[in-house]
C-alpha cells in the first residue's frame, strides 16, 4: 500500500483510509448501488425482486416507478407532484441532473407523441454504417441469405478478430429495438472466438439490411389491451457443427412487442417434437418473469396466456400427464409447461406455420417478410 501521489503529509509508513468510494475503483460501482438502493428504501421504495434496477412505491394515483442503470434513472408516475418531489429528494440527497422528458436513453431514441411512444437507434446504425465503411453500399433485402447455414471453417480465416467482436457487439445491442436482426446476429456470434471471411460477409449484410431500414424500431402504442400473447417456435437440428436446434419466442403485451429471442438449444433434440417443447418451456419461463414484472407495475394480467405453437404433437404432450417412452428425457421441460396450463397460467392453442410471428426468429426468410 503506498499513499496517493500529490498527498506529503503523511509520514513514512503511513497509508490513508478510505472515508468513501470513488469513481475508477473498483467497488465504486456496487457501493454507488448499495447508497442508492438504502436511500431508496428508505423512502418507502421497494426494491423488485424480479429485476433489481426496479423500484415501486404507492398504488393507483399515487403510484411511482423508477428504473435505475448505473446512475441514470428513468422515472414515471400518473402524478406529476410525486416526480416532481422525488426529483428533488435525489437532487439534495446526490445532487443530479433533470433532462426533463425522456429523450434518449443508453443509446435509444425516444419519440413521443400522443398515438404512443417510438423507440429507434438510428443513430447508433449511422455510427455503425460509417465505421464499415459502407456509405455507398446498396441496401441489401434481408438481414440474412435465405437457406445459407454458417459453418466454423467456411472460407478463409479472418485475422482482424477484434474488428469481428466488436461489429457483432454492436449488433446485439442494437437488437434490442430491432427484433428483425435477432436471428442472423445469432447465427454470427457462434464465431467470435475463430471468425473467417464468409462471416464477415454475412455481418456486412446485415449491415447493408439496417442501411435501408436505419428508421425502422419499436412502436409502443398509448392505446393497448394490455394483453399477452405468446409465440413459440423452433428450427430442429439446424446447426451444421452440433445439430442443435434453434429456440425462438415473441411476447406481445397489446399490440406491442416487448419481449423476444433466438437461442440455440443447450442439447441435441431428438425430434422435431422435443424442440419445439424445449422452446416451450423456455418461453414459459419468460411469461412467468414478464408477469411478475407487470405485476410490479400494478398491471393485471388477464389469464389463461395464449401460447401459440405450431406443431399439435407438442401440444399434445403438454395436455396429456402421462409420460411416454419417447418423451421421458425432457421431463423437466415437460414439468414446466404443464404445471403452469394446469396453474391456469397459459393456454396452448394450435396456430397454422403459416402464422407463426415467431418464425423470424429461428430461419432465415424471404425478403418480402421483412417489409
Amino acid at each position: 500500500m503506498e499513499v496517493s501521489p500529490g498527498y506529503d503529509k503523511a509520514t513514512k509508513g503511513q497509508v490513508c483510509k478510505l472515508q468513501r468510494s470513488l469513481y475508477g475503483l473498483k467497488q465504486a460501482d456496487r457501493q454507488w448501488n448499495k447508497e442508492l438502493t438504502a436511500t431508496l428504501m428508505s423512502q418507502g421504495f421497494s426494491q423488485s425482486s424480479f429485476d433489481h434496477c426496479l423500484f415501486t412505491k404507492g398504488h393507483g394515483d399515487s403510484f411511482i416507478a423508477l428504473l435505475v442503470y448505473v446512475d441514470d434513472c428513468l422515472i414515471s408516475s400518473p402524478s406529476a407532484d410525486l416526480i416532481s418531489d422525488l426529483k428533488g429528494f435525489l437532487d439534495k440527497k446526490f445532487t443530479i441532473k433533470d433532462l426533463g422528458d425522456v429523450k434518449y436513453f443508453l443509446g435509444i431514441k425516444v419519440a413521443r407523441t400522443a398515438a404512443g411512444i417510438f423507440l429507434t437507434q438510428h443513430k447508433f446504425i449511422m455510427d455503425i454504417i460509417h465505421d464499415t465503411g459502407l456509405h455507398d453500399a446498396k441496401p441489401a433485402d434481408s438481414p440474412y441469405i435465405q437457406g445459407m447455414k454458417l459453418r466454423t471453417d467456411m472460407g478463409h480465416p479472418f485475422q482482424d478478430v477484434g474488428s469481428y467482436r466488436r461489429l457483432i457487439g454492436r449488433l446485439l445491442y442494437l437488437s434490442m429495438t430491432r427484433p428483425d436482426i435477432s436471428y442472423a446476429v445469432q447465427q454470427l456470434t457462434q464465431f467470435i472466438q475463430h471468425p473467417h471471411q464468409s462471416h464477415l460477409k454475412a455481418a456486412l449484410t446485415i449491415v447493408k439490411y439496417l442501411k435501408g431500414t436505419s428508421y425502422t424500431g419499436l412502436f409502443l402504442p398509448s392505446t393497448n389491451d394490455l394483453k399477452i400473447r405468446a409465440f413459440s417456435d423452433a428450427d430442429w437440428a439446424s446447426c451444421v457443427d452440433t445439430r442443435k436446434s434453434i429456440t425462438g419466442f415473441c411476447i406481445f403485451l397489446g399490440t406491442s412487442l416487448i419481449s423476444w429471442k433466438t437461442k440455440k438449444q443447450s442439447i441435441v433434440s431428438r425430434s422435431s417434437v422435443k424442440s419445439e417443447y424445449r422452446a416451450m418451456a423456455s418461453t414459459v419461463c419468460e411469461l412467468q418473469w414478464l408477469v411478475s414484472l407487470l405485476t410490479a407495475f400494478q398491471l393485471r394480467i388477464a389469464k389463461p396466456i395464449p401460447l401459440h405453437c405450431d406443431n399439435k404433437a407438442t401440444i399434445h404432450i403438454a395436455a396429456n400427464p402421462v409420460f411416454h417412452e419417447r418423451t421421458k428425457h425432457i421431463d423437466i421441460d415437460c414439468h414446466v409447461v404443464r404445471n403452469q396450463l394446469q396453474a391456469g397460467l397459459i393456454c396452448t392453442p394450435y396456430l397454422p406455420s403459416s402464422m407463426q410471428l415467431a418464425d423470424m426468429f429461428t430461419k432465415s426468410l424471404p425478403s418480402y417478410s421483412y417489409r
